[in-house]
């Protein structure tokens, strides 16, 4: 019956799909391609082509007529045939009368071909700009160990290279200020303020003067107290875990079989007191800087003040206008300006220094694949030579310079000192534009420190907070453990006994015989139980008795004859499976007669009848 019924619908399906799904397949096929005959032939019109324009059209009346005849209960040509015969008449009149154009076969005409709709474009790896690779930085442990190793002996050599052009450019502001350069050969007058030191107060001012300092110093304790507060948290959760974790262990013993917390905290331990000796040198540098800053308070806000203040705030001196255009004072000044742009070239070497980027991932992975080890000491060395070799010679060269012209200029600044008119006003003067000067010097190193050091703290407080996580999550990982362990611990305990096996008295077991040897019980009181009365034979009956009238004495009570037969009885070596329960019954109370039994009922009916 499966069979005939899947038989059945498969035929179905089969007569639906060639009785309808066909033909209208074959009309839509049709009519389409009727329809780009059509245009087809519009585009023909346009390139002038009247007689392939009638062919094309001719052929399309030719595929809605065969729609029309063969599948018109299907689809519905009428439009598409009348649009079709419109456009033929159109065209064959105007080529009857205009044109002339030679019909050509069907069988000639160009196949149409596929249309372009979209502009086809190559596809660009990676498809957009921000694209980053999540997997182009993994490389293997000995990879990326060798270029932390690397990376650090490139900061090392930055850091050397830029901390020497500071120190230099330091110890350059140092050396004029202290010869009172270029303040001294911009006053002459001995009675205005010297250009140098109006530029340098506008500078202060620009910054922000004494206030933009006085915040920055403000912020300080608290980005410190803030980092401060993040590594003691961090810390005192491992202090607390391993408390625990001791106290567990000391009232378990050998049970508590886990690591100590001691043990597995040592690297955090170490890494967390790297971190406190750094905030102690931070707050050891941030005094220092501190102590600058009160020693120059007072010159860095004297800058601060209007021109005007400020002249009054200078002394004012003799004229000194015979040693203006003198050739010591020119000499002066062209080595300042080689001074000047010694140190514009060291800004442009330090940007350069600072700028300066490789990857040494590629060379450590051939290395890898090639040896099967990384010599990354060798390598780095190399790639840093490579790298900063010009820039450490242009560095020594710098530093040789400044070195030659600071000790041209101190000998000209003697002779200009020995020309110089000199009493005890002109030296007022002189030691006030000192002053004016390093603290305009001291006001842009400070303000340097304190940026870079709000800069410190601010990272630091990223890097303890990842710290911070690491000690939050190994503890809870900890506490994790601690938990199922004293879970485990606490079901052993549960199926421990709670009391130690001991011998039970002789005298309490259930052997009714000492074991041999063993001492002898204490003898126990034993109460006898009542035995109910023997249960009465069942009565015997003969057959006289049984046929006797109702007036005669029961049988019972007449003895029977010598040769009568006593009825059949069991033997009494196997008695019926019909007898009472093995255990004594209920004997009722004094008078009672017990019932006979069905039995004896049954064989007293029998012989009855």
């Amino acid at each position: 019956c499966v069979s005939v019924l899947v038989c059945g619908c498969s035929w179905c399906l089969f007569y639906f799909y060639f009785q309808e799904v066909l033909p209208v397949l074959a009309a839509k096929h049709c009519m389409m391609q009727a329809t780009a005959e059509l245009h087809q032939s519009a585009l023909a019109n346009q390139k002038k082509r009247f007689g392939e324009e009638i062919a094309r059209l001719q052929h399309a009346t030719e595929l809605v007529k065969t729609v029309a005849s063969r599948y018109d209960e299907y689809v519905n040509v009428k439009d598409l045939s009348d649009k079709i015969n419109r456009a033929l008449t159109a065209a064959k009149k105007d080529n009857d009368f205009i044109y002339h154009d030679r019909v050509p076969e069907v069988k000639d005409l160009e196949h149409i071909g596929k249309a372009a709709l979209v502009k086809t474009t190559s596809i660009q790896v990676p498809l957009s700009q921000t694209f980053t690779d999540l997997f182009e930085k993994m490389v293997p442990m000995e990879v990326q160990q060798s270029l932390s190793l690397s990376n650090s002996r490139r900061a090392d050599t930055v850091n050397r290279l830029v901390g020497s052009l500071r120190e230099a450019t330091n110890l350059c502001n140092g050396v004029l200020a202290s010869l009172n350069l270029p303040a001294a050969l911009e006053d002459l007058s001995g009675d205005s303020v010297p250009q140098s030191i109006l530029e340098k107060s506008r500078a202060v001012v620009q910054q922000g003067g004494l206030h933009s300092i006085e915040q920055l110093i403000k912020d300080l304790p608290e980005l410190l107290q803030r980092n401060r507060e993040i590594l003691d948290e961090s810390l005192k959760m491992l202090d607390d875990e391993e408390t625990t974790d001791n106290e567990l262990r000391t009232k378990f013993s050998q049970r508590w079989n886990r690591t100590p917390s001691g043990d597995l905290y040592k690297p955090l331990r170490a890494e967390g007191g790297n971190f406190r000796s750094v905030l102690d040198k931070a707050v050891q540098a941030d005094q220092v800087v501190r102590e600058r800053y009160n020693s120059h308070c007072e010159m860095i806000a004297l800058l601060c003040k209007p021109e005007n203040e400020l002249c009054a705030a200078i002394p004012s001196a003799n004229p000194a206008k015979t040693l203006q255009g003198s050739e010591v004072v020119n000499v002066l000044k062209a080595q300042l300006g080689q001074l000047d742009a010694i140190k514009r070239e060291r800004e442009v070497l330090e940007g350069e220094i600072k700028s300066v980027t490789f990857d040494m991932t590629a060379k450590f992975l051939t290395a890898l694949a090639q040896d099967g080890a990384i010599n990354e000491e060798a390598l780095s060395a190399a790639e840093l030579d490579s790298r900063y070799g010009s820039h450490t010679q242009r560095v020594q060269q710098n530093l040789r310079a400044q070195e030659d012209l600071l000790g041209q200029v101190q000998t000209s600044h003697q002779e200009f000192a020995a020309l110089k008119q000199s009493n005890a006003e002109a030296n007022d003067r002189e030691e006030m534009l000192k002053k004016l000067a390093s603290a305009h010097d001291s006001y842009i190193e400070i303000t340097s420190n304190l940026k870079e050091g709000t800069k410190f703290y601010n990272d630091l407080t990223e890097i303890l907070l990842k710290f911070q996580n690491k000690c939050s999550d190994i503890v809870f990982a900890r506490k994790t453990e601690r938990d199922e362990l004293l879970k485990e611990l606490q079901q052993s305990i549960a199926r421990e006994p709670s009391a130690p096996s001991f011998s039970v008295p002789a005298y309490q077991s259930n052997t009714s015989t000492p074991a041999a040897g063993g001492p002898t019980p204490a003898p126990r009181t034993m109460f006898p139980k009542a035995q109910p009365p023997a249960r009465p034979p069942p009565p015997s009956f003969t057959p006289q008795a049984a046929s006797s009238t109702p007036g005669q004495a029961p049988a019972s009570q007449v003895p029977p004859p010598a040769s009568s037969n006593p009825p059949p009885m069991a033997p009494p070596s196997a008695p019926s499976q019909a007898q009472g329960p093995p255990y004594p019954s209920y004997q009722g109370y004094p008078g009672y007669t017990s019932f006979p039994s069905f039995r004896s009922i049954t064989v007293i009916l029998f012989i009855y009848n």
